[in-house]
C-alpha cells in the first residue's frame, strides 16, 4: 500500500467533522484505502500588560491533551469498519496543516457546518481553504440538519429512479444526523476548461470506485440577460444549447472510448453552472467541481462556481484544483 492509497482526514470532535469521518471510511472500506485522521490546535497567546510589549504564552499542555482525546474518539468510531487508521496530533492552523499534508495522500476529506455565507467565506475556514490550496483532490462534506418548527429535514430517497422524496417528522428537537449514504449517484460539472475535464477525470474515478451513474451537466445562462446580454435578439437560444451539448459531446464520447462499459449521461441547461449543480445535488450523492485554486481574497469574492456549490450543495463535493496531479 503506498502513501497514495490512504484518505487523510481532518477532525476536531464537532459533529460536522465526525460525519465527514464516517463518509471517509466508507470510502477507504470500498477502495480498500487506510485512513490518515489528524487533529491539528493553535497555541494561543496574549498581550501581558505587565510585559513592555511582550506575550504571554498559554501552557499548550490541556490543548494538546484535548486533542489527543479528540483522536481517541474518532479511533472508536472507525475501530469496527475494517480500516485500518493511523492518528497524529499536529500543531498549527488546521487548513494550513492539511494543506501540507495533503501532498502526500490520495484524497483528502473535510466537514462543514454548511452555513454558507459572506462572512464564513471571508474567514477562510478550512472547507474553503483547504480544496483551493490541497495537493490532492478534497471532499467537503456538509452537516445538513435542518429546523423549522420542529420539523427536521432528512435527505432524499435515491433508492428508486423516481422523483426524489423529502421526508419530514414532527420531533420538536434537534434533528438527528443524516447518516452516509453509498454513492450511487455522481454528478460533474463540465464547462470545456481544463480544470473541467480534470474533474470529469476524477469523477469518472469516483464513479467505477462506487459503482454508480455518473452525469456531466453543463450549465449555460441564456436566459440571463445581463450575462449574455451580448447576444443578439434574433439567435436561437435552443441552438446554442444545442451547440454547447455538441462540444461536450465529443470530449465526454472520448472518455468512454477510453473507458469502456461506462456510460455518462450528458445534460445542458439554462443556467449557471453553480445553480444548476447546487440543485443537482439534492438528488446526488456526489457533487464532483474544478477549480482554479487561485484561492485568497479575490477568489473569494468572484464567487466561482466551486466556491458556490461547496457553500450551498445538500451532498458531499469533491473539488479537483490545479495543484492536483492528473
Amino acid at each position: 500500500m503506498t502513501r497514495s492509497e490512504v484518505v487523510l482526514v481532518g477532525v476536531d470532535g464537532s459533529a460536522a467533522s465526525l460525519h465527514a469521518l464516517d463518509w471517509a471510511t466508507a470510502y477507504a472500506h470500498r477502495v480498500g484505502w487506510a485512513l490518515h485522521i489528524v487533529c491539528s490546535y493553535s497555541l494561543p497567546s496574549f498581550t501581558a500588560a505587565s510585559l513592555d510589549g511582550g506575550y504571554a504564552a498559554l501552557d499548550d499542555t490541556t490543548i494538546q491533551e484535548g486533542a489527543k482525546a479528540v483522536l481517541v474518539e474518532a479511533e472508536n468510531r472507525v475501530a469496527d469498519a475494517g480500516v485500518r487508521a493511523t492518528t497524529e496530533v499536529a500543531t498549527g492552523d488546521a487548513a494550513g496543516v492539511l494543506v501540507e499534508l495533503s501532498a502526500d495522500y490520495g484524497l483528502a476529506v473535510v466537514g462543514t457546518r454548511g452555513r454558507g455565507g459572506f462572512t464564513e467565506r471571508l474567514l477562510g475556514t478550512v472547507s474553503s481553504a483547504l480544496p483551493a490550496h490541497a495537493k490532492c483532490p478534497v471532499v467537503v462534506v456538509p452537516l445538513r440538519a435542518e429546523t423549522n418548527r420542529g420539523v427536521s429535514w432528512t435527505p432524499p430517497d435515491l433508492s428508486s429512479d423516481g422523483p426524489a422524496e423529502v421526508v419530514a417528522a414532527d420531533t420538536g428537537t434537534t434533528p438527528a444526523v443524516a447518516e452516509i449514504r453509498e454513492v450511487r449517484r455522481i454528478v460533474v460539472g463540465v464547462d470545456g476548461s481544463p480544470q473541467a475535464e480534470r474533474a470529469l477525470q476524477h469523477a469518472i474515478v469516483q464513479a467505477n470506485a462506487w459503482g454508480a451513474e455518473l452525469t456531466a451537466v453543463t450549465g449555460v445562462p441564456v436566459g440571463n440577460a445581463g450575462m449574455l446580454a451580448w447576444l443578439p435578439s434574433s439567435i436561437d437560444r435552443e441552438q446554442v444549447l444545442a451547440d454547447i451539448g455538441a462540444g461536450m459531446d465529443v470530449l465526454v464520447d472520448r472518455y468512454e472510448a477510453e473507458n469502456p462499459g461506462l456510460r455518462i449521461r450528458r445534460i445542458v441547461l439554462d443556467g449557471t453552472g453553480a445553480e444548476l449543480l447546487t440543485e443537482f445535488s439534492t438528488a446526488s450523492d456526489l457533487v464532483v467541481v474544478g477549480s482554479r485554486g487561485r484561492g485568497g481574497f479575490r477568489g473569494l469574492l468572484l464567487g466561482s462556481t466551486s466556491q458556490a456549490v461547496l457553500h450551498h450543495a445538500a451532498c458531499p463535493v469533491l473539488v479537483v484544483n490545479k495543484h492536483c496531479p492528473d
